[in-house]
């Protein structure tokens, strides 16, 4: 996923994204269950204060000074889920790519004979689709 901003983002999606990210922050210090619960329904309530405002300036204020209490009161060590970008499994099952069984012994795919036929009659296919929409490649000579 890229991380440049390739399209314009409403003001709603930022307050969402500004709330889930303060609700993370909050859970991240508060390790009891009641006491976080207690600060994510201030928070809530910090959030509905704010929803009926209309005018666009105010709001784009208040959003600012938001993304500013939160990057002060970031927590020291924020809490990661284990398989997400930065957490301690991201990236640890590594899925082999499809070109990996072209390189199987025979002796290997004669144990699955109906995958390896089903497989080759697709690969055939997909050659055939490819040479029909882009054309067949040419070959230069030196």
């Amino acid at each position: 996923m890229s991380y440049l901003q390739t399209q314009v983002i409403s003001h709603t999606r930022k307050v969402c994204s500004l709330y889930k990210r303060a609700l993370r922050n909050t859970e991240a210090w508060y390790d009891s269950r009641p006491m976080f619960r207690y600060r994510a329904v201030l928070l809530r309530a910090r959030f509905e204060e704010n929803k009926n405002i209309k005018d666009l300036r105010v709001a784009a204020q208040l959003l600012d000074e938001g993304e500013k209490e939160l990057f002060s009161l970031q927590h020291y060590q924020p809490r990661q889920f284990p398989h997400s970008p930065g957490g301690v499994a991201y990236g640890r099952v590594v899925e082999p790519p499809d070109w990996v069984l072209d390189y199987w012994h025979p002796m290997e795919k004669a144990a699955y004979p109906e995958y390896f036929a089903r497989r080759e009659q697709r690969k055939k296919e997909y050659i055939e689709w490819w040479e029909k929409t882009y054309g067949k490649p040419v070959e230069q000579s030196h």
